[in-house]
């Protein structure tokens, strides 16, 4: 499993008698920018702080980075930068003092954290509010000097807890531009989002659903397999196609990610439901 960032098997989390995270399993790259989907309380948060060495599994293994999630969370924390869904500031401080604050935490010699801060803050665009305190900046600022503090140490794998909720649509694609740059110098990136237009931008993607992983693949797989189940779906009830149309998927009804979140969803309860009668 060490030919990937990230590779869990089976994974799973328990509480009590309720499964927050049933058996999942999934691979992301190195250098990927892998998107985690599903509804609020799907087991999105819960899956990314086990596999930040925060929550101890129930079930199941992992390794990110090469080190068992299991075993050694200790030498996770040490390769991974984590964004939670509160941007993880400390309002009181100021930009600078929080910046400095992480690098305390992260053990950064001098030298290095001088230079990482002086790219932190233009990389936030914060060179003009480099001593106010976070408390007053807007979300799109908070955001970017959020994701600095989390890449402060240059991690070679970021996770990114729902960064983009409750900011403005173009702090949000100025964040996916960071994203891209991160990805594109060999970080990998494993971001979660109930934002489906965010889920484009992603190279893979990964739909959990009542703690379960429902979907895994590109954007363009999971559209495309969508179509093809909804062309033989056709096919069944008219087996004739119209004249001058052949079978197969037309470039204007390929379905949207939308489309893909809610057919899987459905699909999954459909099955689901004779178990539920049962337990019943």
């Amino acid at each position: 499993m060490t030919d990937y960032a990230v590779a869990v098997d089976n994974l799973e989390k328990r509480f009590g008698s309720f499964v927050a995270v049933d058996r999942v399993s999934f691979r992301v790259a190195r250098g990927e920018v892998f998107g985690f989907l599903g509804p609020n309380g799907a087991g999105k948060s819960t899956t990314i702080r086990m596999l930040c060495g925060i929550l101890a599994p129930s079930g199941g293994s992992g390794t990110v980075a090469g080190f068992d999630i299991r075993r050694q969370p200790e030498m996770v924390k040490t390769r991974i930068g984590y964004m939670s869904q509160k941007f993880s500031l400390y309002q009181d401080l100021t930009v600078e003092e929080n910046i400095d604050f992480y690098g305390g935490i992260y053990c950064i010699p001098a030298e290095t954290l001088r230079r990482r801060k002086e790219w932190v803050i233009e990389m936030a665009g914060l060179a003009e509010h480099r001593r106010r305190p976070a408390s007053i900046l807007s979300g799109g600022w908070k955001q970017r000097l959020a994701l600095g503090c989390a890449i402060l140490h240059e991690p070679p794998i970021v996770f990114l807890d729902e960064p983009t909720s409750g900011v403005d649509p173009i702090s949000r694609r100025r964040f996916w531009n960071l994203i891209y740059d991160l990805s594109g110098r060999g970080v990998t990136v494993f971001v979660t989002t109930h934002y489906m237009d965010e889920a484009e931008y992603c190279n893979r993607l990964g739909l959990i659903y009542r703690g379960q992983l429902i979907a895994l693949g590109t954007p363009h797989e999971l559209k495309t397999e969508l179509a093809e189940e909804q062309v033989r779906a056709d096919s069944i009830l008219s087996p004739r196609p119209p004249a001058g149309e052949g079978p197969g998927v037309r470039a204007d009804s390929m379905p949207t990610l939308e489309d893909v979140f809610v057919a899987r969803i459905e699909a999954h309860d459909r099955a689901e439901q004779p178990q539920r009668e049962t337990r019943q």
